[in-house]
Formats: C-alpha cells, structure tokens, sequence
C-alpha cells in the first residue's frame, strides 16, 4: 500500500480562530479537503492575541516548546499551543510568543490600522519557528503549502538554509507558495536581511532584503518555491506582471465552488504523480 501524501499547510488565517475571510475560508477548508481525500497533514498558524484561548481550548504542548529562536542576536521563547476543530477532525498548531503574538490583540496592523513596528520580527519569528516545530515533530512532508506573506521566508530557509544533510526530514520536500491579497505599502524595517539570517544564507542571498516590503518577499517566495497558486482574484500587480517571466507550474485564481479539487490536483502534479 502507497504511503500517504504528507502535507504541511502553513497559513497566516484560519477560522474559526480569526473572523471570516477568503484567507481564512481557504486556511479551514483546504486542509480538511486534503485529508477527506486521503493525505496526512499538519496545520500551523500564528497565535495572534485576539485569539480566545478559553473558548477555542487552545493548550500548550509541554514537549514542542521550550526551544528558543535567536533573531538579531536575542533570544525569543517559542511557545507551541494546539487546538481542534472537532467537526474535521483537523488539529491546529500555534506558534507563540508573548511579545510578538500573544499581548497583541489585534494582527498585522494595530488597533489603529497602522501595520506593526516588528513585523519584520514576526515575520521571521512565525517562518522559523514552523520549520523548528516540525522537526520536533520528527514529520517529513511531501508539499509544504504557505499561505500569506507571513509566511513567505519558508521558501528561501527551505532552499538555502535548512542542510539536507543535518536534516533529511525535508529531503523530497516540494514547496507552493499561495498569492493573496494581501499586500501593504509599507517597507520593513532596515536590517531586516540581519534580523533573517541564518547559516547557508550567503550575502547575495541576503541582498535583496536590504529593503525588503511586500514585493520582495512575495518575489523571493515565488523565487524558491516549486510551485504558485493565485489565490486571490485581483493580486499586486508588481507580482502579476513578476509571475508572467517565471518558469514553474503556476495555478491560476479558482474559484470557491472549483479551488479544493484544483489544489489537491496541483499537490500531486508537483509531486509527479499526475500522468
């Protein structure tokens, strides 16, 4: 018997955790779809502070945290919370931390609409800190499928500075990027490129972040990863035009009543599976 195909989805919304919207509609039925259709998968997304811990019974687990992630030479607790969706059978994973998720009560812009200072922080934060959860969980996934720009360094730490050889977890792996949007206008923090280093990382690798913003990140995803969803019917138009000179299996935008099909088809003509 063929062993399943394993999926990791990594989303920056899931309801019922955050109110509802396209991102958030795709980050609860997708994974669900993906495992009525047989595949073995792992869901993560942030712990944002708006999340009610009580009511969405949300636990921490003991053995995943404990591990601290180091960013521009400061040590930052990851914190591993879980919860379930009881009607899919589907369990969550949360990444945490005080400072960056958890005393926010809000998500990428605050309670004012002004997007968040230490984004660029969160941003490295939540895409590491996935990475290290997983191979805690000593998971080895087929496709890695992220889902927001929060996500979007996965990619280039896959590809350039996770070693195969210290972590064989992720040998096969395949990533897809998905394309919202979800674009802001703001430029990230100088020394960003600092803040995401990591050994493998070289500094033409780093290069580009210099000044990094929603159009660089997407960029760099779109740069390292195997695959591309729009998932989003109107998109950056920076990223429309960037999309059109790339070389990659590309899905186009679905729409609801076609997309979970679609996505589980992609999956597998990624993976080679698909005549």
């Amino acid at each position: 018997m063929a062993n399943k195909t394993r999926v990791l989805f990594v989303h920056q919304e899931i309801t019922p955790y955050l109110p509802e919207t396209p991102m958030s509609l795709i980050g609860r039925y997708l994974p669900q779809s993906a495992q009525d259709s047989g595949k073995e998968i792992r869901i993560f997304m942030p712990r944002y502070g708006i999340i009610n811990e009580r009511r969405n019974q949300l636990h921490e687990v003991i053995r995943l945290s404990g591990m601290n992630l180091i960013i521009n030479d400061t040590d930052h607790p990851l914190i591993i919370k879980v919860a379930s969706i009881q009607k899919a059978r589907m369990q969550i994973y949360f990444i945490d931390n005080d400072d960056f998720f958890t005393k926010r009560k809000y998500l990428i812009n605050d309670l004012d609409g002004k997007f968040c200072e230490d984004n660029d922080f969160r941003c490295v934060f939540f895409s590491r800190g996935v990475i290290e959860t997983v191979k805690k969980l000593n998971w080895s996934p087929d496709v890695i499928h992220c889902n927001g720009w929060l996500s979007s360094l996965i990619p280039i730490y896959m590809k350039r500075a996770i070693s195969i050889k210290d972590n064989p977890l992720f040998n096969e792996s395949k990533i897809i990027y998905s394309i919202y949007d979800d674009d802001f206008s703001e430029t990230l923090n100088a020394g960003f490129e600092k803040k995401m280093k990591l050994p493998g990382l070289s500094a033409k690798d780093l290069k580009p972040f210099k000044e990094a913003d929603y159009v660089t990140l997407t960029k760099s995803a779109i740069d390292y990863s195997d695959g591309i969803i729009i998932s989003s019917e109107k998109i950056n138009p920076e990223i429309e035009e960037y999309l059109k000179t790339v070389n990659k299996p590309i899905l186009p935008y679905q729409d609801q009543e076609h997309y979970l099909q679609a996505y589980n088809d992609f999956y597998e003509t990624i993976l080679g599976n698909n005549k």
